[in-house]
């Protein structure tokens, strides 16, 4: 029988359960700073994400259907969630003359003010992390990265806009490094991107 990784007796025995554990308990710090950060602003935390991800992503990005996707959410709950920041005067909607139904979403000014301030909500979770040498930094993010590949493939998570996900990435070779055929250069690691704005998925 499989052990849970929250069974203390296996888990205190087990690094890959501690690590899950860790993980865990560091997704509880992200819901309750982003709780803490939607109260102060009367809204809920699915809101102030899609006001982060609207303040950072280009037009492409910026429609229902893509929003669903990236939060794993049905368009009818997003549309909801729109229509709410539409009425709170955080957003508005521009429609596109080829498809009176398709519009682009913008931030107000005051929706652009909410999310710059509302970003900020993991600083305490940076903290930590800036404290660690180069080299620990790269092989958490390396490992992290490996992380969300893997659920990704399968498909606990929607796609991600990584490198290696990517049309233009070519993966290393005889030793070299991995490169990137858009930038038309070699990827160190601390040039490997997790969410990159001119992604091409692999078809």
């Amino acid at each position: 029988m499989e052990k849970s990784d929250f069974d203390l007796k296996y888990q205190n025995q087990n690094t890959e359960s501690k690590i899950v554990a860790s993980l865990e308990r560091i997704s509880q710090a992200f819901r309750v700073l982003l709780w803490q950060e939607s109260k102060e602003h009367a809204l809920t935390p699915i809101q102030v994400q899609v006001l982060i991800f609207l303040l950072h992503h280009g037009e492409q990005k910026r429609k229902i259907s893509y929003l669903a996707l990236e939060f794993n959410m049905t368009k009818a709950t997003i549309s909801d969630t729109v229509k709410t920041l539409d009425q709170k005067g955080l957003i508005y909607k521009e429609f596109e003359m080829h498809d009176a139904r398709s519009y682009i979403i913008h931030l107000t000014p005051k929706g652009k003010e909410i999310a710059e301030q509302t970003s900020l909500f993991t600083k305490e979770i940076r903290k930590p992390l800036e404290e660690l040498n180069p080299v620990d930094k790269e092989n958490l993010m390396l490992s992290l990265f490996n992380v969300i590949r893997h659920l990704n493939q399968a498909e606990v998570i929607t796609p991600q806009r990584m490198c290696d996900t990517c049309a233009y990435f070519e993966p290393s070779k005889d030793g070299n490094n991995p490169f990137c055929k858009l930038l038309n250069q070699d990827l160190l690691v601390k040039d490997l991107r997790l969410d990159c704005p001119e992604h091409e998925l692999v078809k």
